[in-house]
């Protein structure tokens, strides 16, 4: 297994804060997949379906190895 995949849901409110769920990591992306199907249609995650993301991550690599900028609301 080279990479996982990752499924989680971000829920993004009207004054800038975000509530992120990870839900799983998944040794394919049909596994992940699948879990997505179980639980979109739960409490809280249907209310916000776009939230959603399924991300293939590398085993054994730095994925920010750049560093990083965060950027405020009201900054763009």
């Amino acid at each position: 297994m080279k990479s996982v995949w990752i499924v989680s849901h971000v829920r993004e409110f009207e004054d800038g804060h975000e509530d992120v769920k990870h839900i799983g990591v998944f040794t394919s992306r049909e596994l992940a997949e699948r879990a997505l199907e179980k639980v979109k249609d739960q409490p809280g995650f249907r209310d916000c379906p776009e939230g959603f993301s399924v991300d293939e991550w590398r085993l054994n690599q730095i994925g920010w190895s750049e560093g990083y900028v965060t950027i405020q609301p009201g900054d763009e």
